[in-house]
């Protein structure tokens, strides 16, 4: 059986109620956003809540984390509660879509680690399948959420699939959210870029910051790169 929980330096993460696991993915967006400016910061599908937690461990911001699916939000407000953050995170079960609609509240950072599986061959796993695909949640509608919810000189961060990120960029671009900041991320040297990370500001003028971060050289032997980013978080990074 899998472990059901996940340690950090600072914090415990249990997943074992959640379709995803604490995964890297969320760690790198949880590390690598700009939060250094923000009062109030929107985790869109927190999942277990591992990146809200990332997120106040780094800033004094308000972190409110929603989720639509309800085993993941009560596992969630478990894991902010056990931690030393729990009078900073705020976890809802709500649907961006319906909160952009209907909420007054801007936020000065949106995250968010989204659904991207598009494929048409999918898990027989209900809720896992929510969490992975963009039948529930596909770009547009994450894009259009955001843009109503972020503030005019907020920032939305994102990590996603490499081979997603040209079409992802070009949609955010009608909603008038412009490409900032992109860090293509390997899992090892002399290999095709994996993921990407990407922050979006309203700013059309600003230059696009791109950068590379590889994240091993061999098993378990980890880049400066990704030492730095990841030496607050991971028990085996000093």
């Amino acid at each position: 059986m899998a472990n059901p929980y996940f340690k950090f330096k600072q914090f415990t993460v249990y997943h074992d109620k959640c379709a995803m696991k604490v995964g890297t993915d969320g760690v790198l967006i949880g590390a690598w956003a700009d939060v250094s400016r923000a009062e109030k910061i929107l985790d869109v599908g927190t999942g277990s809540g591992l990146i809200a937690l990332m997120i106040a461990q780094r800033c004094d911001a308000s972190v409110l984390g929603i989720d639509i699916d309800e085993d993941a939000v009560i596992q969630a407000r478990e894991n902010v509660m056990a931690s030393q953050w729990s009078g900073q995170i705020t976890i809802a079960r709500q649907d961006v879509r319906v909160m952009a609609n209907e909420c007054d509240t801007k936020f000065d950072v949106i995250l968010s680690n989204p659904p991207y599986f598009a494929e048409d061959v999918k898990c027989p796993e209900a809720q896992r399948n929510t969490a992975r695909h963009t039948d529930e949640l596909d770009f547009h509608s994450l894009l259009q959420a955001v843009s109503v919810l972020l503030t005019d000189d907020g920032t939305f961060s994102v990590v996603l699939p490499a081979n997603a990120a040209s079409d992802f960029i070009a949609l955010a671009t009608k909603f008038k959210l412009f490409l900032s900041k992109q860090t293509w991320v390997y899992t090892k040297p002399n290999m095709p870029a994996k993921r990407v990370l990407m922050a979006f500001s309203r700013d059309k003028s600003t230059e696009t910051q791109v950068g590379h971060l590889t994240i091993e050289t061999a098993p378990k032997v980890y880049t400066p790169e990704f030492t730095a980013l990841m030496k607050d978080f991971y028990l085996f990074i000093s």
